[in-house]
């Protein structure tokens, strides 16, 4: 059951095969991604902590997609133990696991610096931070075990230039990004000469913006945001590229500061 690359011609779907994992799949991004990838052929396992729009999410998925297996499990990824058991749970259903895309987010922020309030951190530490250490260690196994996994984070650009008002947030990303990074170091040498079998990257918006947004704030120019959409196509694109060219890499999708 291995993936093609779009281009092959098998005349497959691109992801034809893969089994992909989507952390954080209840909200606008994640719900685009679950419908990209179920288009592309992938089974999708998604995961969230509100039941309510994790179920609109992959409702939305199979209507769209009636051939497609997108599954849906309410996990909280706080927890250690319960992240483990769904990685675990997935691969023995499943038989592999080919990706994580992590789309847990959350946002803080403050006015001027010294008006941050250190409960901003605590909870973007657990969101940006805790999720992203329990889902690479969950599927760390399963994406080596792929032949052509993935591990994807969605950080943001303020990690590489913080602004005063957002220092808990940038912080947190740019732990996040630092984590997936040295998982990145893993693949690389659990992958000696030949080069790393499995990849983790970074893939870096200014923020996002959706159908909804749009239409609260008809005005706005939304000027460097990327649409969930575009985001959406630029993860299924990841495993048209090499792992040795993706890992440990940060793909700008935005103009990079």
């Amino acid at each position: 059951m291995s993936t093609q690359n779009q281009g092959d011609s098998g005349g497959g779907l691109p992801l034809d095969g893969a089994v992909v994992a989507v952390a954080g799949a209840g909200g606008p991004a994640g719900q685009a991604t679950l419908l990209r990838l179920a288009e592309a052929g992938a089974t999708v396992v998604a995961a969230d902590a509100d039941a309510t729009r994790l179920a609109d999410g992959v409702s939305a998925a199979r209507a769209a997609h009636p051939g497609a297996t997108v599954t849906g499990d309410t996990v909280d990824l706080l927890d250690i133990d319960a992240t483990r058991q769904w990685a675990d749970r997935t691969e023995k259903e499943f038989g592999r696991v080919d990706g994580l895309v992590h789309l847990v987010g959350g946002w803080r922020g403050s006015a001027t610096f010294a008006e941050t309030d250190l409960a901003d951190w605590d909870a973007l530490e657990s969101l940006l931070i805790r999720t992203v250490q329990h889902t690479s260690l969950a599927f760390e196994g399963a994406l080596r075990r792929s032949g052509n996994g993935r591990f994807l984070l969605i950080s943001a650009a303020g990690a590489s230039r913080p602004t005063a008002g957002n220092a808990a947030y940038a912080a947190a990303k740019a732990a996040a990004e630092a984590w997936t990074i040295a998982l990145a170091d893993g693949f690389r040498k659990d992958g000696g000469d030949a080069g790393p079998r499995a990849a983790a990257t970074v893939l870096v918006v200014k923020a996002l913006v959706h159908d909804a947004m749009r239409a609260e704030r008809p005005n706005a120019k939304f000027a460097g945001f990327t649409d969930v959409r575009d985001l959406a196509e630029a993860i299924t694109g990841t495993w048209n590229q090499p792992a040795s060219e993706l890992n440990g890499q940060r793909q700008w999708l935005t103009p990079q500061p």
